[in-house]
Parts: C-alpha cells; structure tokens; sequence
C-alpha cells in the first residue's frame, strides 16, 4: 500500500463523497483545536503545521513548568513572573501565538473544503471552527494585556533597588495612610501602622502607632536625632531649652512635614530611593519608637481606596456602631449614616467608614481600628479569581493607591509570603490608652508591647512550647 493511499482520507480525500469530507472536515477542526498545526501536517503545509505543534508543545511545557516551579521554588517562580524584561517577553510571546493560532485556526477552515462538505454540516462546521479559533486567540491577547499591565503596575510601583536581607528574620513595613493628593510636602499621616513579617513562614504582627505620639526619639543614626536628641520637639533642642519644632504641634504626624518642608537636605539620597525626606524621617521616628528596624514604607492614599474598592467589586465590613458620612462633631451636614451590621460596602461609604472622625466613643483610636479592619477587608477581596476578573480597573486603581520603596527583585518573595501569611491570623498590637498614653509616652513599654506582639508571630523552635 502506498503512501498516497495511506494519507488518502485525510490529505487526498475523495472530493465527491460528502459523506467522507464531513467526517474529514469534523476531525480537521477537532485536531486542529486540540493540537494547533495539527490538521496542517495531515492535510496542509507541512512546515506551517511543524512550526505550529512545535510552538504549542513549547508553550504546554511553559505551563508544566510553571506549575513545578510554583510547587517547588514558588518565591523564584514569582520573582521570575515579577521581573520587568520576562514580562515584556512573555507580553510579545503571548500576542505572536494569538496571531499564530488565527493563522492556523482559518488555515483549517480553509482545509476542510466546505464546499464538498453535506450542506447541513456546512454552517456548523463553520461557527464550531470560527468560534474555537476566536475564542482562545482572544484569551491569550486578554492574557497578553494583562501581563503588559502588570509590568506597567510594578515599573510605576516598584523601586529598581536590590533585595534586602531580613533583619532578625522579619521584614519590617512602616504602613502610612494619608488624605493628601499629589502635593505631599505638608501631609500629616492620617493613620500609621508597621507590619512585622516573619522571613520564612509569613506571620505577622500589625502594630498601630498613634499618629497623636508625643515625644517621640529618633533612632541613633537618624540625622534628625542630632537637631531632636531628647525626642521630637523635646527640649533642650536646636530650637532652645524648652524644645520645640517648626510645625507647632510636635507629634509623629508632623515628623513629616518637619523633614519635607524644613530639613529636606539632610535626606540626599531619599528621592534615588524612591522615598523622600519626610517618609526617611518618619520611618527613623517610628523605629525610636517601636525598637524595630524599618526596610520599607508603603504610602496609601486614602481617597484612591474608594476605586480600588469599587474595582474589587466592594467589600464586607461587620459594622459596629451607627457613624455618620460627611459633618462636623455636632452632626452639622451629615449626607447620611453607616448603620451598624454586616454590609457590602462600595468604595465611597467604606472610604467614609474609615474615614468618619466622629461618632465613636474612643474617638481616634476607633478610627485606627477601623483603618485596618478596612485593610484586612481589602486584602481579602483580593483573591486570585476576583483580581484576575477586574485586573485592568484594579492596575489603574493600584497607581493611584500606592507608593512604596519595595524594591521589585523582592516581589515574587513577598507574593509567596503573602500566601503563607493566609494561614495565620495576625496578631495586632494597638498603642492606645490605658496601655500607652500618646501625650506622655513611656517607650520602654511601647517596645515591649511591640516585642510581646513579634513573639506571638514568631514561630516556635522545635522543642520548645
């Protein structure tokens, strides 16, 4: 038997049997869906159906690989899938195999030669081959626009900075939250908050730190230790033996504004950083505090949450006490009221839950517990599935949100311990009256209360209990 009558059925089909070239075309379309260059190489341009199968093959073993990978070195697989050029590759590399699988996918139909098909398969043919050539073409240009909006995300976000080693084995994240728009120089932190990951197993600790804290010392190697040596605004200081500062009211808040607006030469370097002078200040302020050592700051603007929120599709919030949306402590203008229970909460009344300044009877520090409870709420919205759904309004939300010094050779290691942390609730440690009082502080409890926090999330060595 000859070659020419092997591939008979396929590459020379009888063209005058209907019967024959539907079930010829119907299997063109099947293969050349479940294996793209496949109805090429039986039926068409062998080379094109090569290059085809080759490509697809290569892009399944991508897959496998990926999927070893994230079980087997899961922080190096993500810091690959973080890294700027592989995601301008794997961009490209996307929109060539959709432009590869049309090629192929209208090649096929072409090969099916519908005219020789039964007429009431015709149509079906047809729209079965158009739609599975469409659809995953579409799919891996929707991939493809994805990807490139992740690498624009990280590059806007991200520092170009190396990676940093933990510091006795946890990561240290001073949290700001502000209402201030673009102009930063005299923003005052609406709430402040410091993060303590465990290195290898993502515990932590979120400690909230009065943005109200008086007297707050600068750690040793801070430059503004030497104009503050007995705490901010503390006499005797450059300003006199009574103390003082250049914002009037010496609280943490205003550590800010002091280094932007007055000091900003003693932060050279903070802008290269991807920081800036009153961030540096602030993080040095927080680390006399707490006795932690502080690698990143990340800046969230609080009135970006109200998008980010929206592009989550809203969040769930178990109320607590009846707050009102908009006024003033005497309830003047009040535009309406968050009642207390569960809701589903779109951005503009969750921005106005955290937000609200009054209507809780401990006051301020109701609006930090609040703060980041709307946090944790926000984190749990961002699931896989649901990020993936609305990724594009979330990228343009996220650039809005965000500001950071994390550099982004650190990525894929704070993505795996993000995941990890899932499997722990973390422990929260609250500097508020009775224990702490922000007016006259006493540090030495303020660390220790940080230390007994960073034990609890610090994993037991085998042995011990």
């Amino acid at each position: 038997m000859s070659a020419i009558e092997l591939e008979r059925p396929i590459r020379n089909p009888d063209l005058d049997s209907p019967p024959l070239m539907t079930k010829r075309a119907r299997w063109l379309v099947l293969l050349g869906f479940v294996l793209p260059g496949s109805a090429q190489l039986l039926a068409g341009n062998r080379k094109l159906g090569r290059f085809g199968i080759t490509a697809t093959v290569v892009l399944i073993l991508a897959g496998v690989l990926t999927v070893v990978g994230l079980l087997a070195a899961r922080a190096d697989t993500l810091t690959l899938f973080t890294n700027s050029w592989f995601l301008f590759v794997l961009t490209w590399l996307l929109v060539l195999y959709a432009i590869l699988w049309l090629v192929l996918g209208f090649d096929t139909l072409r090969l099916t030669k519908l005219v020789r098909v039964k007429p009431n398969w015709r149509v079906p043919i047809a729209v079965i081959s158009v739609l599975l050539t469409i659809v995953p073409a579409f799919g891996a240009a929707w991939a493809a626009t994805t990807v490139a909006s992740t690498r624009g995300l990280l590059d806007d976000l991200f520092a170009g900075a190396p990676a940093v080693e933990p510091v006795k084995g946890r990561y240290n994240f001073l949290l700001l939250g502000t209402d201030a728009g673009a102009d930063r120089e005299g923003l005052r932190p609406d709430s402040i908050s410091v993060v303590s990951v465990d290195a290898k197993t993502g515990q932590s600790t979120i400690i909230g730190v009065p943005r109200e804290l008086a007297n707050v010392p600068f750690s040793k190697s801070s430059p503004m230790a030497k104009m503050h040596p007995n705490g901010f605004g503390v006499g005797p200081n450059e300003f006199g033996e009574w103390g003082g500062c250049q914002v009037g009211r010496c609280i943490l808040n205003g550590v800010y504004a002091e280094a932007e607006l007055f000091y900003p030469e003693l932060y050279p370097n903070a802008k290269k950083q991807h920081s800036s002078p009153g961030i540096e200040a602030t993080k040095e302020a927080v680390e006399g505090a707490t006795g932690l050592d502080i690698q990143f700051y990340v800046l969230v603007n609080m009135d970006a949450f109200s998008q980010l929120i929206d592009a989550l599709g809203g969040i769930e919030i178990d109320v607590k006490e009846r707050l009102p949306i908009g006024g003033d402590q005497y309830q003047n203008g009040v535009d309406g009221w968050i009642e207390p229970g569960k809701q589903h909460m779109n951005g503009y009344t969750a921005q106005w839950y955290a937000r609200s300044r009054y209507g809780s009877a401990a006051g301020d520090y109701s609006r930090m517990e609040r703060q980041r409870e709307l946090q944790a709420a926000i984190l749990a919205q961002m699931n896989p599935t649901n990020v993936l759904a609305r990724f594009q309004d979330i990228a343009t939300a996220g650039k809005q949100l965000v500001e950071t010094d994390i550099p982004s050779s650190m990525l894929g290691r704070f993505v795996d311990l993000a995941g990890k942390s899932r499997e722990f609730p973390p422990v929260n440690v609250e500097l508020v009256p009775p224990a702490v009082d922000p007016e006259n502080p006493d540090f030495a409890t303020i660390q220790k209360l940080v230390d007994q926090g960073i034990v609890k999330a610090t994993p037991k060595k085998e042995g011990k209990q």
